[in-house]
């Protein structure tokens, strides 16, 4: 059987369950906004081969441990303490702050767009030089990702019709793309036509929904988990090479300076935008008369690249006094 391969970011295995909470916090956040991948934070932050080796273990560890009564054999199969950590900090992230992300994304979108705009541009940064060596192979798939992605990004929102079905299948596709980073779990629910739907049944703690929602997540969440843990351990380079150019492409759609030029009534009677094209910001500010805050906007993308600088400067210097 072949060992799970990690690359630098994820050699620490002993997180303080307090640190994979604030990760899990972190990742919350993101997954809110359209646009912006959780699975981007876990990698960023070390712990995006755990996750995927923990959750791929859980199948096997249910059927070889948990069903024959080995409590304590399965929890350390599938690194329980870590992954309840984790997804306390997401569950806790989602539930705090999902009014206050939509109410930064309506009131002050050039501020929270570009602020995830330095953290997606750090991250792909920093994770296409953890590539050990650049192929013919490797570049075709970053362009291949980053074209993907950006397709992704340009497509139309549509709208479903909000039933059982449809609620777990939105949950199903939204976690595959949540966990890969540069795919943004929230912009796949936006472009069905789910987005507002699911976080309104967060807000309103709607119980019946979101329980139909998380069982599709669940269901997404084992099977693609399986697949990238597999791919990571015999692929590496290539698929760091594809995670990259997902993140690149992504950058289309976290662009903070958009004029909407069709728009859409969603089910709350609201006029939202329908299809958005990216503006210079001196075009923005012509255009729609608001200021583009040009200043402000470019120091927040400062602050998110500097964020991820800080954690991978501060990664290195663990590692560098572990091995001390």
């Amino acid at each position: 059987m072949t060992e799970p391969v990690t690359t630098p970011v994820d050699e620490d295995k002993a997180q303080h369950p307090i640190g994979v909470f604030l990760r899990g916090i972190a990742m919350g956040a993101a997954d809110v906004v359209p646009g912006v991948s959780g699975g981007t934070i876990a990698f960023i932050t070390g712990i995006y081969i755990r996750l995927l080796d923990a959750i791929s273990a859980f199948p096997r560890a249910f059927l070889g441990e948990l069903l024959k009564g080995r409590w304590t054999m399965f929890w350390q199969r599938i690194d329980g303490t870590f992954l309840v950590a984790l997804f306390a900090g997401i569950l806790t992230s989602i539930v705090t702050l999902a009014g206050a992300i939509k109410y930064a994304l309506e009131a002050h979108p050039i501020m929270l767009w570009s602020f995830f705009f330095g953290l997606i541009l750090a991250s792909a940064w920093h994770v296409g030089r953890e590539i050990e060596r650049w192929r013919v192979r490797q570049i075709m798939l970053l362009v291949g990702g980053a074209a993907f992605a950006w397709w992704v990004t340009q497509l139309n929102p549509g709208q479903a019709p909000v039933t059982s079905l449809t609620l777990f299948g939105a949950g199903a596709l939204a976690i595959c793309a949540m966990i890969l980073p540069g795919i943004s779990g929230s912009f796949i629910l936006l472009i069905l036509g789910m987005y507002s739907p699911v976080l309104t049944a967060v807000n309103e703690l709607q119980l019946d929904r979101l329980a139909l929602f998380v069982t599709g997540c669940l269901l997404g969440l084992l099977s693609i988990a399986q697949l990238l843990s597999w791919a990571f351990a015999r692929y590496r380079d290539a698929m760091l090479a594809l995670l990259t150019g997902f993140m690149l492409g992504a950058l289309n759609k976290v662009w903070p300076w958009k004029e909407a030029v069709t728009w859409r009534t969603n089910s709350h009677g609201e006029r939202v935008p329908l299809e958005e094209i990216n503006l210079m910001p001196g075009t923005y500010a012509n255009v729609t008369g608001d200021s583009a805050t040009l200043s402000t906007a470019i120091l927040l993308a400062i602050l998110g690249i500097v964020i991820v600088l800080g954690l991978d400067w501060l990664g290195r210097v663990m590692r560098e006094k572990k091995v001390a």
